[in-house]
């Protein structure tokens, strides 16, 4: 009976330590997408943005490699994450504090900016609308070609570079 113990006692070990392996973006030598991270004060609150820098290596990417009217992972690799240590507003709309997925669903007109309570998932393979915390609508803007996928702190808004394309969000701190 003991040793049956001491034999769960360890399969739970090894399940929590391959959840949280699981839960980092981890080395990335030998992933072709790199991983990005953006921390920083926006909107009076401290934002971390973790996510996968594919690059556009001469391929179709709005309507192509990301599919339109498609949630997408917004990055390559694991979904996207992106966490805010205080309660936020996100294009006017509040979003508790916490850390979230970030998937998107791009279309030509506008984008749906897409916060979920499951962060650690591989892609967007396993979403869930039913975990959604919030959705906005913003439009994407034609911009200068980026080769790899970059997000930035400008102002107030956090902005998505691809191909040639940005799409930005407004954060504010809530109360």
């Amino acid at each position: 009976m003991k040793r049956r113990r001491q034999t769960l006692m360890l399969l739970m070990i090894a399940l929590l330590l391959a959840g949280v392996s699981h839960a980092e973006r981890g080395d990335d030598t030998n992933r072709k997408s790199k991983n990005g991270e953006l921390r920083g004060p926006i909107g009076g609150v401290e934002m971390t943005l973790e996510y996968g820098r594919p690059n556009v290596k001469d391929r179709k990417i709005w309507g192509g490699l990301v599919p339109y009217d498609r949630v997408w992972r917004t990055g390559a690799d694991e979904a996207t994450t992106i966490s805010f240590d205080h309660d936020v507003k996100v294009e006017g709309e509040p979003l508790p504090a916490g850390r979230y997925a970030f998937f998107t669903i791009p279309r030509m007109e506008s984008w749906t900016l897409v916060f979920n309570n499951t962060p650690d998932q591989w892609g967007a393979f396993s979403y869930d609308d039913t975990e959604d915390a919030l959705r906005v609508d913003v439009s994407p803007v034609s911009a200068e070609h980026v080769e790899a996928l970059t997000f930035s702190i400008e102002g107030s808004d956090v902005v998505l570079r691809w191909e040639k394309l940005a799409v930005s969000f407004t954060v504010e701190a809530d109360g």
